[in-house]
């Protein structure tokens, strides 16, 4: 009895404020549990579609999935209505039966599970023998993609029927969609560049263009930096021409005179010297807008000061400010990483060995 009396009075101790700020804070629910919440919601409202009681497949018996017998050793707890309709789309495959109502079918199983690759696969052929126009399966597509914005198996359906369209018309604006839901969502920037490969759009004004929306948007944009690294060098044979380089060159200054502690843009401007074949000493005085190894105390960006490092090793008669600057970047700048620091200070007393 005093047992039972004490567990009930902890119980309302611990659990009385925590279900008063429930009771007066409901509004403040956080955003992804609001967002779940309403997901549940949405799935319970809908009704379950089933195929036994439908006419239009009374000509086919659905296989059932094989999970090793009676009594199998991890059996997945499918839901009837899903274990239902792929017994109907293996009866289906098992028949090679392309047809609108399987395809339908497929439609039903992506909404319950857009990751069966199985079934993305069956669907293109189905849209390659009955003759679907493309144009409708985009349409399709769209508001799938938008839905579930990192699933592989959705982003290679839309590949493959682009790649037959023959056409990215109408792609930009579905990228510019998804990006602002997700401005450095990896399967986004990965397919624009394989638009911009397969439909040869390295020199169309409106790309770049974008590049420098997105960057203007968000100048620590590494994925936009990238893309546009790809469009004016990566995706391209030989080296960027003096004007092209220069170009990038003085765009990349402005954006890092903005953010001079982003990485992106240093990155990105490296990488055009090493396109162009231009020393890196071509940057000696910009990086000294930013670091100064006279006046360690004015150091404004930490990668103008590991560039310095590297411009400064190569000259003889600066091996000392060499060592200054990779020193300050192990003790004060970048500790973090002062192993590293100091491993390339040490390699200054090598001959020939750039920092």
């Amino acid at each position: 009895m005093a047992f039972n009396f004490i567990r009930a009075w902890l119980r309302t101790i611990f659990l009385s404020p925590y279900r008063l700020l429930r009771a007066l804070l409901p509004k403040y629910t956080t955003p992804s549990r609001y967002f779940e919440e309403t997901q549940v919601a949405s799935k319970s409202s809908r009704m379950p579609k089933f195929y036994h009681d439908d006419e239009a497949w009374a000509d086919m018996a659905p296989l059932p999935q094989d999970d090793g017998g009676l009594h199998p050793l991890a059996a997945i707890a499918y839901s009837d209505e899903y274990s239902e309709a792929m017994g109907y789309l293996r009866a289906a495959m098992a028949q090679n039966e392309f047809s609108e109502r399987v395809l339908g079918l497929t439609e039903h199983i992506i909404s319950m599970n857009p990751a069966h690759y199985t079934v993305w696969l069956y669907r293109a052929k189905i849209i390659a023998e009955i003759g679907r126009p493309l144009q409708d399966e985009i349409a399709w597509l769209n508001p799938t993609a938008l839905k579930h914005l990192k699933n592989y198996q959705i982003w290679h359906h839309r590949h493959t029927m682009i790649d037959a369209l023959g056409s990215p018309d109408g792609e930009p604006e579905f990228i510019s969609a998804m990006v602002e839901l997700d401005s450095k969502n990896y399967h986004v920037w990965s397919y624009r560049q394989w638009l911009v490969k397969r439909f040869d759009l390295f020199d169309k004004p409106e790309e770049l263009a974008w590049t420098h929306g997105m960057i203007e948007e968000d100048v620590r944009n590494n994925s936009a930096w990238n893309h546009r690294y790809y469009l004016v060098v990566g995706g391209r044979e030989g080296k960027p021409s003096a004007d092209i380089a220069n170009r990038e060159i003085e765009y990349t200054k402005a954006a890092i005179r903005k953010a001079p502690q982003n990485q992106s843009p240093w990155n990105y401007i490296l990488g055009i010297l090493r396109a162009a074949e231009l020393p890196k000493s071509t940057l000696k005085d910009f990086a000294t807008e930013f670091a100064d190894v006279q006046n360690p105390d004015h150091v404004h960006s930490s990668h103008a000061l590991d560039l310095l490092a590297d411009i400064y090793a190569e000259e003889e008669s600066s091996k000392e400010k060499a060592a200054k600057a990779l020193e300050l970047l192990a003790t004060k700048y970048d500790p973090i990483r002062a192993n590293y620091w100091n491993f390339r200070k040490g390699l200054l007393d090598q001959p020939k060995v750039a920092a």
